[in-house]
């Protein structure tokens, strides 16, 4: 069975059995299927808005413009492979607050992974997307395997210890979207 392995940013539809894996931090991965259609897949996502406060409203911020981008992806492109909206089903994974573990602060900034968790239950009770089983939270980070031969999850909780290797790899897509933002802006020309 091939395997992929997803980044922060990506994505990846199937219409045949395969593993999916990734790395969580703050990040989410949320696994979507249609067990009649027998398609499935998967995102990885980190919210692009550094400062996004708990009490704003998610799709209101560029933060929820993210999350709705990363989901809809998805979602269409299961569909465009022949899933039935009705017959998704959900399991979400991540959201762990290992890059400021104190998510205590009176304004809710920084606190990615909180955020995360939050959207992503919004997102899919909104669109009546059931999640089927979760994992999300804490200040772990997690690294899971998402199998087409039955939909099951595997998640491997990491010791707080070792999140050192979350952590850098969160910074480095943080990095590299404010840099491709940074590069996008120069480049335009207004008339």
């Amino acid at each position: 069975m091939d395997r992929f392995v997803l980044h922060p940013g990506d994505y990846r539809v199937a219409d045949r059995p395969v593993v999916m894996s990734t790395l969580l931090g703050s990040c989410v991965a949320v696994c979507l299927y249609d067990p009649v259609k027998r398609v499935m897949g998967m995102n990885h996502f980190l919210l692009a808005e550094r400062r996004h406060a708990e009490g704003t409203p998610l799709l209101a911020s560029e933060a929820g413009r993210y999350g709705i981008h990363a989901m809809e992806l998805l979602v269409n492109d299961l569909l465009r492979k022949g899933a039935q909206r009705h017959r998704l089903e959900a399991k979400a994974f991540g959201g762990g607050n290992v890059i400021g573990s104190n998510c205590k602060s009176e304004d809710g900034f920084n606190c990615v992974g909180t955020n995360n968790v939050r959207f992503v239950r919004d997102f899919l009770e909104r669109d009546r997307i059931p999640l089927v089983a979760a994992d999300l939270g804490g200040n772990q980070g997690r690294q899971i395997h998402f199998s087409g031969n039955d939909y099951s999850v595997y998640v491997r909780q990491i010791p707080i210890k070792h999140n050192s290797k979350v952590i850098e790899q969160e910074r480095l897509y943080w990095r590299r979207s404010l840099e491709d933002h940074k590069q996008t802006k120069e480049e335009v020309d207004f008339w």
